[in-house]
């Protein structure tokens, strides 16, 4: 191709491959010219790369996923030949709301499970005072955080779309939205958690590999008739973001790393905020407590780059679970096959591996079967679902 490539993406961390790809030459090096187009909202970058004004984006795999089932808009087959990060995201809560789930907790204040019973105590005080249900801010109807929040607060109960509001927020508004009290907590990725923590205006209550161990977020994705014509430029793109996380994953080079992201075309906020989400050491409360943790984001390492279609079935079954499409076997092969490790293998020349991807390890429920998602459906007493 001799056009450059016009790739989207949304200012946040798990851009972060992308990003220094081509802010450090890795998609020159493999004789690539890429633009980078920076967007607010995940419909704005499904609709381009759908129609074709980009070639290429950063997306929310589920939004992959939902292309390719026709749900929500067109049908658009969409290949996601790279993951861009596993993990990455946090529920952000209230001080306010923070204060009420302390009061109400029992037993460790990280434990996803002590914590969701603790907002069922809170539902249900305040349903008894005649208070507004609590808000949640989440980034889009198909995304990893609108799952991770239900997967949560279902664990005791809570009815997502009858005890509480979930309402879409693209990421750079979230801040400001529990700022005005329009939301009571959200659930976003870096690094629009700690800026809330650094302004004093909110409390990071979980991590979301608290609530999945690995949970893939964010993914390279790319019109699936684009990647049929265009095979070696897919190769190329996927060896460029390879390099680009290797670089990243790297300590002496985050520091680098978190400069080029902090540029204001970039995402935009102060380099010693995005190093700490680099590192993986957060700090979760306005007055300093930090929390460490080596599976709060991954770029590349643990394999995490290559893409696995068991985490595409449970994102599929997640949509199945909450109404947003009925469980059918077409429907579990199409999602599936949204994931191409076959893919990345061939870009980089390197047979399939021989060993299986790691668990999600959910906080509850049984391990998760793709060929037998009714059964992880049946497992679970709350959600849309209907036999």
């Amino acid at each position: 191709m001799t056009a450059p490539l016009r790739i989207g993406f949304i200012p946040l961390v798990d851009a972060a491959a992308l990003i220094v790809a081509v802010d450090k030459g890795f998609m020159a090096a493999e004789g690539l010219e890429v633009e980078l187009v920076r967007e607010v909202s995940w419909s704005n970058v499904r609709d381009k790369l759908n129609i074709g004004l980009f070639d290429a984006a950063h997306l929310l795999a589920p939004v992959a996923i939902a292309s390719s089932l026709g749900l929500g808009h067109v049908k658009v087959p969409i290949a996601a030949p790279f993951n861009l990060g596993i993990n990455g995201n946090a529920i952000t809560v209230s001080p306010a709301l923070h204060a009420a789930l302390m009061g109400q907790i029992d037993g460790d204040r990280f434990d996803p499970l002590a914590t969701a019973k603790a907002l069922a105590k809170v539902v249900a005080v305040r349903r008894k005072a005649g208070a507004d249900p609590l808000t949640f801010g989440m980034t889009f109807p198909f995304s990893t955080h609108n799952y991770q929040l239900r997967f949560w607060m279902a664990a005791a109960g809570v009815d997502p779309d009858e005890d509480v509001r979930l309402v879409v927020l693209p990421p750079p508004f979230m801040v400001d939205s529990l700022k005005s009290g329009h939301v009571d907590a959200f659930c976003v990725g870096a690094p629009w958690n700690s800026i809330a923590v650094d302004l004093g205006i909110g409390h990071i209550l979980h991590f979301s590999s608290d609530i999945l161990v690995r949970a893939a977020e964010k993914v390279l994705a790319v019109r699936q008739a684009w990647a049929d014509q265009h095979p070696d430029v897919v190769a190329r793109l996927v060896r460029a973001a390879v390099e680009a996380a290797a670089f990243i994953e790297h300590p002496e080079n985050r520091a680098e790393a978190a400069r080029i992201l902090a540029q204001p075309d970039r995402i935009g906020v102060d380099a010693e905020v995005i190093q700490r989400t680099l590192d993986g050491r957060l700090k979760i409360s306005p007055d300093g407590a930090l929390r460490e943790s080596g599976r709060y984001l991954l770029i590349g390492r643990e394999g995490a780059g290559r893409p696995d279609p068991v985490q595409a079935a449970w994102l599929y079954a997640q949509m199945v679970r909450w109404g947003q499409t009925p469980l059918t076997p077409d429907g579990v092969k199409t999602a599936m096959a949204v994931f191409r490790p076959d893919l990345y293998d061939a870009a980089l020349g390197v047979p399939q591996p021989a060993e299986a991807p790691a668990p999600f390890g959910a906080f509850v429920g049984p391990a998760f079967d793709p060929l037998n998602i009714r059964g992880h459906l049946e497992a679970f007493e709350v959600g849309r679902w209907k036999a």
